[in-house]
């Protein structure tokens, strides 16, 4: 297999996971035989360089998980490991040989580099800061390579040329998991009413929308549809946006990618963020139109402003049911809304069971559309 038929590969595993991360595992195992390493470790964090707090750890070999060297390594070893502070401090997408991250001497003291890279085949390997979301940083490291011989320049250059697209995948995981939609199917996703949802067909035309993509793009500020085609409100970022879609939707000579872009508004508000991901087409289809490219728009900071007098009004709900209804719609979960009212989980869980009664569903999605609409029309 040459590199470029693996790095499609890789590309087209990758975009599974960004929707199901269990699907993490396959990619990781498939980059590891790309690459010629054997195994590779995900760490998502922030805070200061002094200061670092691991958010997530995901350590795989050959797409086996060791969770077991996880736990060892936060533990005992990440708030001791000089390592930390100088990944930190590194320029986006510097990849360095983790034996320049620690002293001639560490070298030969430290506990990390001496007793858990050991253990965890990682002293002759990489590892690369990407700048993430929300003020967040990715800390991607490789283990050592297969061969005895060192690295060869193919090996830095398959890792260099999958940079990007890691940074892609964590983006894309954190936005899913905010609106709670990981594990989703792309058809699946328009049910969900915390995240706008597009989906576009080959030629980049809308099939169909969300009801939280469809207020977005009746509004019109910083993004619109214009006669099926989504539209930038600046010059600017219309040209940026019409880049990341034809680099997301197949053509015959290109590999389709993901990407992400801001598009800014004239409300003063903070832009949305839009991520572009690519839906493999596995068939052939004959020209029949099929989702080929699945859009999420993002509004950071977003909350829905919702009058629960209102809400109980025209639902039908009690202060108490309307209160919970509200909460749910705002995106906090059971715990959240227990501690807010100072009752316990399960009786947050009972009102949530008048409701469904008294409304005749039996989802949380359909519960949140309904509160949703209450507000749009108020």
């Amino acid at each position: 297999m040459s590199d470029q038929d693996a790095f499609e590969r890789i590309l087209a595993s990758l975009y599974e996971a960004m929707l199901d991360d269990t699907c993490w595992p396959t990619t990781s195992a498939l980059i590891d035989e790309a690459c010629g390493i054997q195994g590779n470790a995900l760490l998502v964090g922030t805070g200061p360089p002094d200061d670092v707090r691991a958010l997530f750890v995901g350590l795989y070999y050959r797409g086996e998980r060791r969770e077991d060297l996880e736990r060892d390594y936060l533990a005992h070893y990440h708030p001791i490991d000089e390592r930390v502070p100088r990944v930190r401090q590194l320029p986006d997408s510097r990849l360095v040989h983790v034996t320049e991250l620690y002293t001639a001497e560490e070298l030969q003291t430290s506990p990390t580099y001496n007793e858990i890279m050991d253990r965890s085949k990682g002293q002759n390997g990489l590892n690369v800061r990407l700048d993430g979301p929300a003020n967040s940083h990715i800390t991607w490291s490789t283990s050592d390579p297969v061969t005895s011989g060192g690295w060869e320049d193919s090996q830095l250059t398959m890792i260099k040329r999958l940079l990007p697209h890691i940074r892609q995948f964590i983006r894309v995981q954190q936005t899913l998991a905010k609106a709670e939609a990981l594990g989703t199917s792309v058809t699946d996703l328009l049910d969900n009413p915390r995240i706008g949802v597009i989906h576009l067909d080959r030629r980049g035309r809308i099939m169909e929308a969300n009801d939280r993509a469809r207020h977005i793009l009746r509004h019109g500020d910083g993004v619109s549809d214009r006669g099926g085609v989504l539209r930038g409100r600046l010059p600017a970022d219309q040209g940026r946006l019409e880049k990341l879609l034809a680099a997301a939707l197949p053509t015959s000579s290109t590999v389709p990618v993901s990407g992400s872009i801001l598009l800014h508004r004239s409300s003063g508000l903070p832009p949305f963020v839009v991520h572009v991901r690519p839906v493999d087409i596995r068939q052939p289809d004959y020209g029949a139109q099929r989702v080929a490219a699945l859009v999420l728009l993002t509004e950071p900071g977003y909350v829905s402003r919702l009058d629960a007098s209102l809400v109980a009004a025209a639902l039908g709900l009690t202060p108490a049911e309307s209160y919970v209804a509200v909460c749910m719609a705002e995106g906090k979960t059971v715990r959240e809304i227990a501690a807010a009212t100072r009752r316990t989980e399960g009786s947050v869980y009972w009102y949530l069971k008048l409701i469904y009664r008294k409304l005749g569903i039996s989802r949380q999605v359909d519960l949140v559309r309904l509160v949703l609409s209450v507000g749009e029309f108020a």
